[in-house]
C-alpha cells in the first residue's frame, strides 16, 4: 500500500467528504475518488459506504484507519523532527577516544567545539583502541582518537602529534637520580601498565622484548591517574608521556626519565571510515585536537629540569 494513499483515506475519513478532503490536500476531487479507488482495488475490498456526498468508513475502513493512523503520525512526527533539526542548523558528532584522551584532550577539544557551534550535539564514546575502531567500522562512532594500530582496513588515518614514553618513577626511586640502569634493575623492576589490549602496552611490552628483558611483575591497571597514585606509593614504575602527567612533575610528586637514548614514539590520529570525506564540524574537531596538542608535553624535551 501506498503511503500517499493511506493518507489521502485517513483525510476522507477524518473529513467524510471527497471535495473538503480534496480541498485540505490541494487536489481535485476527482484525483482523490481515483486513489480511494485504486486503494480498495490493492486491498480487495470496499472500505467506504458512499451515501450521497458523503463517505462513510464501512467495517473494513474502521479497521483501516485504526492501524495505519498511529504509524502514519509517527512518519509524519519523523519528517517535522528532521525540518526542525535543519531549520536549526543541528549535528551531531560522535567520537571514540582512549581514556586518556578522553581525561587529557577532549574537555579543551569540546569547549572551543560548542563555541564555535552551540548547536552541535556531541556524543562521547570511551574504549581501547580495538573497541573504537570496531565502532567507527560498525558507524556507532563518526571519529576515534587514540594511538596508531599497525593494522587499520577500512579507516583512514588523520595525523595529530607524536609523543614519547618515559619512565615515570617517584622521587624517592633510585631511578630518580638519572643514574644509567642495569639489565638486571629492569628484570627486577615492577612494572604498572595500562591494559595489555591497548597500544600503549603493546609498544612498551615490544620495547622490553626487543632488549630480551622480562620484568619479574607487570601490573595492569586501566586508569593513568591510578597508575599514577600507586607509582607515587613506590609500588612500581610506569611507562607514561610527559602531558599525562605534567602537574605532579611539575609539583615534583613524580620524576621522569627516556627509557634509552632511542626514543619510544607514540603516533596519535584521528581515524575515521576510508573514502568517507569529513564534514566540517569533523575537519574542525582534528584541527583543534592538533592545535591543543602544540600546548602538550610531549617528549623528553619538555620534562622541567631533565636534560637531554
Amino acid at each position: 500500500m501506498e503511503t500517499r494513499l493511506l493518507k489521502m483515506f485517513c483525510m476522507v475519513a477524518d473529513s467524510g467528504s471527497l471535495v473538503k478532503a480534496a480541498g485540505k490536500l490541494h487536489l481535485t476531487p476527482s484525483a482523490v475518488s481515483h486513489g480511494i479507488k485504486a486503494l480498495e482495488v490493492d486491498l480487495g475490498c470496499r472500505i467506504f459506504e458512499r451515501a450521497g456526498k458523503k463517505m462513510l468508513l464501512n467495517q473494513a475502513g474502521e479497521q483501516l484507519l485504526a492501524q495505519v493512523r498511529p504509524p502514519l503520525m509517527a512518519l509524519d512526527a519523523a519528517a517535522d523532527s528532521i525540518k526542525r533539526l535543519a531549520r536549526l542548523g543541528k549535528t551531531r558528532l560522535r567520537i571514540g577516544a582512549a581514556a586518556t584522551a578522553c581525561g587529557y584532550i577532549l574537555p579543551g577539544v569540546i569547549r572551543e567545539l560548542k563555541k564555535a557551534n552551540a548547536n552541535l550535539e556531541l556524543q562521547v564514546e570511551s574504549g581501547n583502541t580495538p573497541e573504537m575502531l570496531e565502532l567507527v567500522r560498525m558507524n556507532k562512532v563518526d571519529l576515534a582518537i587514540g594511538v596508531a594500530p599497525e593494522s587499520h582496513p577500512g579507516l583512514e588515518e588523520h595525523p595529530l602529534f607524536r609523543d614519547e614514553l618515559m619512565f615515570t618513577m617517584a622521587p624517592s626511586h633510585p631511578w630518580a637520580s638519572g643514574r644509567s640502569i642495569s639489565r638486571e634493575e629492569l628484570h627486577q623492576q615492577p612494572i604498572i601498565l595500562t591494559q595489555h589490549s591497548s597500544q600503549t602496552a603493546q609498544l612498551i611490552t615490544r620495547f622490553f622484548h626487543d632488549l630480551k628483558i622480562v620484568p619479574s611483575t607487570i601490573m595492569e591497571i586501566a586508569s593513568v591517574e591510578a597508575i599514577k597514585e600507586l607509582v607515587k606509593l613506590n609500588l612500581g614504575v610506569s611507562v607514561l608521556a610527559p602531558w599525562t602527567a605534567e602537574k605532579e612533575v611539575l609539583r615534583g610528586t613524580l620524576k621522569m626519565r627516556p627509557l634509552g637514548a632511542k626514543p619510544l614514539t607514540r603516533h596519535w590520529v584521528v581515524l575515521s571510515l576510508a573514502g568517507r570525506q569529513l564534514n566540517a564540524e569533523e575537519i574542525t574537531f582534528c584541527r583543534l585536537c592538533r592545535n591543543h596538542a602544540t600546548g602538550m608535553r610531549l617528549d623528553r624535551r619538555d620534562v622541567p629540569g631533565l636534560k637531554d
